[in-house]
């Protein structure tokens, strides 16, 4: 593909050093409270916290670098770097926009390089997310992307290629995740209220993860934990739901996909339903909930309330496992407030070690919160803003070592950051 697809910030748009580095910073702690089961009250106690502020900081955590705009001019609604690359091979990242998914390198010296785009058939589709993994057997590079049609393209990206496309969802398909460890399994989440989870090197749905008390409308964000062995999602019920795959039969179901046939066998693959959520709670949002990740054993969640909720399930000194059926109670551990996005579908990004999360407002601004692991209860935020960023930031991603952070914007630009050296992670 030619480089005449993209517009490059860093060859029509590249700002001089006032722009670069026209960015406001300061520094807050978040604020903390404990509860076990909060109510409508503890909620709006919460947004009124007392928030303490001090000195700014005399470096931003991040230094504007380059832009560019891709020229289907549509809305670029998901971002997502390929952690799974060596430590000294180039940052590659791809954007999930229009009916398109654009691949691009992240250079040393700064910039952004075109590598790949793949355009899909069906010029109606929409991808609003993409993620990453690996064949398994060639170690080639594989991008997973779904949107609109409700279809999931795992891509080939050296070949520009589906090597597969996975029908199930009755619709809209609003986010996809990788296993973090069996990265032949796929997560998806749709607006037809369900969650499945595929196997691409065998081409089988395993599970599917709704019904009775499942989502009632649409699920709008899924994450694995760490270890894979649960999965917590949220969506447009306000409701936050954990889901455990640890169980024996479940792992078996598992296994017997990764063997499973279609042209050998005579019966389909036994795709499980689970109707029941391990936890179920509608107390810590009340509007949809379009991000939700995983902390450890915490949970970040965030809603159309101008804040970042850390919680817990149960109460604070509990596991997860003494947590009793039937019981929603659950323990706010921090807010990370912001301003100006109250709007829906607007995704913060985690970097993979856990200590930097960044999230975008309406207006082209970016908030980036530092956390420090001698006081989980507090994080150092700054602010990220160039003047010809004014469009709604729609997600963020990091780089594996948090070196470099990108977002992507409904004004189709793609915006690269980096991290000063001197304030390395």
């Amino acid at each position: 593909m030619s480089s005449d697809k993209v517009k490059n910030g860093n060859e029509h748009e590249h700002s001089d050093d006032s722009c670069g580095d026209e960015s406001a910073s300061f520094t807050t702690n978040s604020t903390t409270s404990h509860s076990k089961s909060p109510t409508s009250s503890t909620r709006s106690k919460r947004r009124g916290r007392r928030s303490t502020k001090s000195k700014p900081k005399t470096v931003a955590a991040y230094k504007y670098d380059t832009h560019a705009k891709e020229n289907h001019e549509a809305s670029i609604f998901g971002v997502a770097f390929n952690t799974l690359l060596g430590k000294d091979e180039p940052q590659v990242f791809a954007t999930a926009g229009s009916n398109r998914c654009t691949v691009y390198e992240c250079p040393r010296k700064g910039g952004l390089q075109l590598l790949h785009c793949y355009a899909d058939p069906d010029p109606d589709e929409v991808f609003y997310t993409c993620a990453w993994s690996y064949d398994l057997k060639s170690s080639a590079p594989l991008l997973a992307a779904a949107g609109y049609r409700g279809v999931v393209r795992v891509i080939d990206i050296e070949q520009n290629e589906a090597v597969g496309n996975y029908v199930g969802h009755g619709q809209a398909i609003n986010e996809l995740k990788f296993h973090p460890h069996k990265l032949q399994l796929l997560l998806s989440g749709s607006k037809d209220h369900a969650i499945r989870l595929w196997n691409i090197q065998t081409h089988v749905c395993i599970a599917i993860f709704g019904g009775v008390e499942a989502h009632r409308d649409e699920v709008l964000s899924i994450d694995f934990n760490m270890k894979g062995d649960r999965i917590v999602s949220s969506g447009m019920d306000h409701s936050l739901k954990l889901w455990c795959l640890d169980s024996a039969d479940f792992q078996l179901k598992v296994e017997l996909s990764n063997t499973f046939s279609q042209e050998k066998s005579t019966m389909p693959f036994p795709t499980e339903t689970r109707h029941f959520p391990d936890f179920s709670t509608r107390d810590i949002h009340r509007n949809y909930v379009d991000c939700v990740q995983w902390f450890g054993n915490f949970v970040l969640s965030k809603s159309c309330e101008n804040a970042i909720i850390c919680w817990k399930p149960g109460q604070l000194h509990q596991s997860f496992e003494q947590v009793k059926p039937n019981d929603s109670s659950c323990t706010l551990i921090a807010t990370f407030d912001y301003d100006e996005c109250e709007i829906w579908f607007v995704r913060f990004g985690f970097n993979p070690w856990h200590k930097v999360i960044a999230l975008g407002n309406q207006h082209g601004k970016v908030y980036v919160w530092e956390l420090d692991p001698s006081d989980p209860e507090g994080a150092h935020m700054t602010t990220l803003h160039n003047q010809r960023s004014v469009s709604t930031v729609r997600q963020i991603a990091f780089s594996r070592d948090a070196s470099i952070l990108v977002y992507v914007c409904d004004d189709a630009t793609v915006w690269r950051w980096n991290r000063p050296q001197a304030a390395a992670i």
